[in-house]
């Protein structure tokens, strides 16, 4: 049987324009794991969530969650996972506690449930405050206990830390690692922030313009950017830089006055500075890149 709690295969999604959303999407969410699903804003992500909960109708592919397929088996899957897809949705004229004992009865909840989240996501001081005096991330953590009162073993969140001040974005960041930890709550959590994911991932997908370019454990990541690290170099003239580069140096991208080119060593980089200056180029910046999103978009799509 597949340690993966949610795969899908070859998933396609267009819209009605014929423009494609998703193509040929085939994740693997091992049990146990903090999944990143990281992409660009418009990538894909949403939608792919949204197939997975079964909230679109799926039109090419397969998606199986706990080993069952979801088209045939909807009811028994939901029962056994959590979601917060997009904006908080709550009844901001009711206390948080009111808030949780509406959807206790939905779900047929113990009353006591009711008491383990709010101490879950750190919320009990305030159960009895009305939901519309929340914080943006107090709101998005009564959600998330929304999500837990059936005690899910599986919890899906869509961009949790999206506008979220610093504070706000860490005590997210922390729930979602004890949830996973202290709770053995598999999570897949979709975000734009590489350096966020980082943080709390165990595994990750990437995905842009519908397509997933990487996926593999946190530590697969992490030596992919160090095999792929980059110097970016801004210059007085790119395309005579480039000439000049070419053929000793994999340039990966220009854009405008910026270069990006393979980092070697330290030694070649002086070397790379010393070759642009004798040609009569001026070197304005020379830097190791920042990893982010979209430098490591660039270092996976040009290989």
């Amino acid at each position: 049987m597949s340690n993966h709690i949610i795969e899908t295969q070859r998933l396609d999604f267009l819209f009605r324009s014929g423009q494609p959303i998703l193509q040929q999407l085939s994740l693997q969410v091992p049990a146990g794991s903090i999944y990143g699903f990281l992409g660009p804003n418009g990538a894909g992500k949403t939608t792919t969530l949204r197939l997975i909960l079964g909230l679109l109708k799926k039109q090419q592919g397969s998606v199986t969650l706990f080993g069952k397929e979801l088209a045939s088996n909807r009811i028994e899957i939901l029962k056994r996972l959590g979601s917060l897809i997009e904006q908080p949705s709550l009844y901001l004229h009711l206390t948080g506690r009111e808030n949780l004992e509406v959807f206790r009865l939905s779900y047929q909840c113990p009353k006591q449930r009711v008491n383990e989240v709010l101490d879950i996501v750190k919320l009990k001081d305030v159960a009895n405050k009305k939901a519309k005096a929340y914080s943006l991330g107090m709101k998005q953590r009564l959600s998330i206990a929304i999500a837990l009162l059936h005690d899910p073993e599986l919890l899906i969140l869509d961009e949790p830390t999206n506008g979220l001040d610093p504070s706000g974005i860490i005590e997210t960041r922390e729930l979602i690692k004890t949830l996973n930890r202290e709770h053995g709550k598999t999570v897949m959590v979709s975000s734009h922030m590489l350096a966020e994911v980082e943080k709390m991932a165990t595994h990750v997908g990437i995905i842009n313009k519908g397509k997933l370019l990487f996926q593999g454990t946190l530590q697969d990541l992490q030596k992919l950017k160090s095999n792929q690290s980059a110097i970016e170099i801004e210059v007085s003239d790119t395309l005579k830089a480039k000439q000049v580069l070419n053929g000793h140096y994999a340039v990966k991208e220009v854009n405008g006055a910026r270069m990006l080119v393979h980092f070697e060593s330290r030694e070649k980089m002086a070397l790379m500075n010393r070759t642009l200056v004798q040609e009569g180029i001026d070197v304005y910046q020379m830097a190791m890149t920042q990893n982010d999103l979209e430098n490591l978009f660039i270092q996976i799509t040009s290989e």
